[in-house]
């Protein structure tokens, strides 16, 4: 029989290993997770020279197509076409004008035709003239009651499961997460709290104008529809200076609009992990890279190496992709996930 001391030295050797798998269940036993988890250990370690300190635990996401799903189009993309169609009806001289007409006839490519320009165009028509909170309430019960076109679940279902637990990891280790994003920042908020456990004073992204006005007798603030900031490509590091007003630590996306952002913020000068979704996966998702009209992944996947981030791939490193979806069985993982 065991001594006592040999006993609990015994079941401390056991439970470390089983504690550790617990870490991030959804990501298999890949070089991804493992710098991960090297990275919060080190930044975590007081007695380690890379040792942050809990307020500069900055880490910063992208959200389409980082933390849900951005094909066949984006989400927010999705929401402005319904409301489009939806008011068509008092708009007879939408048929003849672009980019509505297309949406219209269903084109999504004349709707890409018109680049961000039409896009503007389509988030103007569609995201102005709100209370910003009534805006929000109204994007919450779209997203949960309209579904995907590929998968037939809710939109809010879309979310990456093996990312949600790294938000989570990441808090537990004292970071404070934000998303920074290119869509619209009210219709995110709508949803980073439920979705993410990100709160919406730690959202950033594009911007239309506000104004107070009187309604009703009282004071609110209202959205326009005017875009007065565009958080995509460089505008990202002007976002994060403006608005958290910390360079994150950790930096995590998916295409060549998040390239500044992990340039920027990892430049050699502190600790840093960057990371680039790679979506490689077409039989849970949709594979796709330099050739997207949504997310496009080029340069970044030929400078990832390097820089020194990271290539996540969805294929080899996620056990499960949607919630909504079976994991895959750990034994019949690859040996070795390069």
């Amino acid at each position: 029989m065991l001594k006592p001391f040999h006993l609990s030295a015994f079941l401390l050797t056991v439970a470390t290993p089983l504690a550790a798998q617990e870490v991030l269940p959804s990501w298999t036993d890949s070089p991804r997770k493992a710098a991960i988890i090297s990275f919060v250990e080190t930044v975590t370690d007081e007695d380690s020279e890379d040792f942050v300190r809990a307020p500069e635990r900055i880490a910063v996401f992208d959200n389409d197509g980082t933390l849900w799903s951005e094909q066949p189009y984006y989400i927010q993309l999705a929401f402005a076409l319904d409301q489009i169609k939806a008011k068509a009806g008092d708009h007879p001289e939408w048929q003849e004008q672009e980019p509505f007409s297309s949406v219209l006839n269903d084109d999504l490519e004349g709707i890409a035709a018109g680049g961000s320009e039409a896009l503007m165009k389509l988030i103007a028509e569609t995201h102005g003239d709100y209370v910003p909170e009534d805006f929000r309430a109204e994007v919450g019960q779209w997203l949960h009651q309209t579904n995907h076109p590929d998968y037939g679940q809710p939109y809010a279902d879309l979310t990456f499961v093996p990312m949600v637990e790294l938000l989570d990891y990441l808090r537990e280790n004292d970071f404070k997460t934000f998303i920074v994003s290119g869509g619209g920042v009210e219709f995110i908020r709508a949803i980073s709290e439920e979705l993410y456990g990100i709160p919406p004073e730690q959202v950033v992204g594009s911007e239309l104008k506000l104004v107070l006005e009187e309604r009703d007798g009282v004071p609110a603030v209202i959205r326009q529809g005017e875009v007065t900031f565009i958080n995509d490509h460089g505008g990202k590091p002007i976002g994060i200076a403006s608005h958290i007003g910390r360079k994150p630590i950790a930096v995590f996306g998916n295409s060549d609009g998040d390239f500044e952002m992990l340039e920027w913020a990892l430049d050699g000068t502190r600790p840093g992990l960057g990371m680039i979704v790679h979506h490689d996966d077409g039989e849970r998702a949709v594979a796709y890279d330099r050739d997207s009209l949504a997310g496009r992944l080029d340069r970044g996947l030929d400078e990832a190496d390097a820089q020194g981030w990271h290539l996540i791939s969805m294929k080899d490193d996620w056990r499960q992709i949607f919630s909504f979806q079976e994991p895959t069985d750990p034994a019949e993982e690859p040996q070795t996930a390069q």
